[in-house]
């Protein structure tokens, strides 16, 4: 049996199958101060973005608890997986959910889902905030924004990186928004290399790169991804609605980052039709420069106008790039990596999301820049992990069994979605890429 459970304004849906797991809350698209939510199978709601616009409007001086349930009506059932009805159930409050967690036994392979999926690899978002306005990620007219006291600290990410980094993780990227809008982002770096990672990446838009890689290299930045989608400065300032001047700032990174990091650096160019002619001449990159390149099909997000004319799938990509040879993947890897004929000092990528996903080797976590946990790129499931952690009752023990009965629940493939163009139908429901952390 479902059931409805309410916790103020805030909806919460919890639901008792065969697992342990679903003893926590859960809520569709929220990340207010429930700490479980997980969409249920039919929704009918405005879109998310227009829900956290009016919700930013009205509480400008609210605290943590921001984002909302989009409204529902009363007595609305929520299918369940046995088609049973919902039945509405007293208010719980944040202090029963914990108690529930507490009753919870404690796991003992706590990034393992049920696909046996061991999960190695965090990114973590730190800020909202970016200086382009790429047509992929962001809708035109940008997106709501919360208050900086609703983001996570640097303690905050410090504390729950060092407990990922306990349990298996080796690998942490930052993203964003922007990351490197962040003022404290070298100290961030510093603070999470002496936790003993691997790898501690970033990506970056690039426009502001070159001031601050010497520090962010020193400081234990070992990887860098830059994200450019054209040549030509006419049409970066297209596809990015900024100015032409910024191609050249992003070009001057692209070389300062072969100089500090060679073959450590990656050039992500997300492919549409206005730039495929371009793939040839960002491949011949390699020739000059300890760079990789990665072309990446264009996913449906929130207010992104992904359609099936603007997709350029893995094959149509490779069918415009001459003399390439296939290269070995490595153990989860995303890309799959080819390289051009004769001397070259980089590889060349595909990214293929879409057309020949790579879910069956997921080692990826994801913590948006307002301490959600998704396990999954493209669901709409969420888990506040900052809410968690800002009671004065939490404990590590609590965070542990939260965030692995939310792993046990991650889909096998695309966040339970059949395929791209479910994606798109309900592209609605999740985040902007923006908001999720690229």
């Amino acid at each position: 049996m479902r059931r409805v459970v309410s916790l103020g304004k805030n909806r919460l849906f919890s639901g008792s199958r065969a697992q342990a797991s679903n003893s926590a809350i859960q809520r569709p698209l929220s990340s207010s101060a429930a700490l479980w939510e997980e969409e249920p199978e039919v929704i009918h709601h405005r879109p998310r973005l227009e829900v956290l616009r009016r919700q930013l409007e009205q509480e400008k001086d609210a605290p943590i608890s921001l984002r909302q349930s989009p409204p529902r009506p009363q007595n609305t059932s929520i299918p369940s997986t046995t088609n049973e009805d919902s039945e509405a159930v007293p208010n719980q409050s944040l202090e029963s959910l914990m108690k529930q967690l507490e009753a919870l036994p404690l796991p003992e392979e706590p990034l393992t889902d049920t696909f046996g999926r061991q999960h190695s690899y965090l990114r973590i978002s730190l800020a909202e905030r970016c200086n382009l306005r790429c047509q992929y990620c962001m809708p035109e007219n940008g997106v709501p924004l919360q208050p900086q006291s609703h983001l996570l600290s640097n303690d905050e990410v410090v504390r729950l990186a060092s407990w990922f980094v306990q349990n298996g993780v080796d690998k942490i990227r930052l993203t964003g928004g922007e990351p490197l809008l962040r003022k404290d982002l070298v100290d961030l770096v510093g603070n999470l290399n002496e936790l003993g990672l691997e790898q501690i990446g970033m990506t970056t838009n690039g426009v502001t790169l070159s001031r601050s890689l010497p520090d962010l290299v020193e400081a234990g930045m070992t990887h860098v991804n830059i994200s450019l989608d054209s040549l030509m400065p006419d049409k970066f300032a297209k596809l990015t609605r900024r100015p032409e001047s910024y191609h050249t700032k992003v070009m001057k990174a692209i070389e300062d980052c072969a100089t500090l990091l060679p073959n450590r650096t990656k050039i992500n160019c997300v492919v549409l039709p206005d730039n495929a002619n371009e793939m040839q001449e960002f491949c011949e990159l390699t020739r000059s420069m300890p760079i990789d390149i990665r072309f990446i099909e264009y996913m449906p997000f929130n207010e992104n106008n992904w359609g099936t004319g603007e997709f350029v799938s893995y094959q149509q990509m490779r069918d415009r790039i001459e003399g390439l040879s296939r290269l070995e993947d490595g153990p989860n890897d995303t890309t799959k990596w080819w390289t051009l004929p004769g001397d070259t000092l980089g590889r060349i990528g595909f990214i293929t999301s879409m057309s020949e996903h790579f879910c069956g080797t997921c080692n990826r976590l994801r913590i948006t820049a307002d301490g959600q946990l998704k396990v999954c790129l493209f669901g709409s499931t969420e888990v506040s992990l900052r809410d968690l952690m800002r009671h004065e009752e939490s404990s590590d023990e609590m965070l542990q069994k939260l965030i692995h009965y939310s792993v046990q629940r991650k889909h096998f493939k695309l966040g339970g979605h059949k395929d791209m163009q479910d994606l798109q139908d309900h592209s609605n429901e999740n985040r902007p890429m923006t908001l999720i952390g690229g």
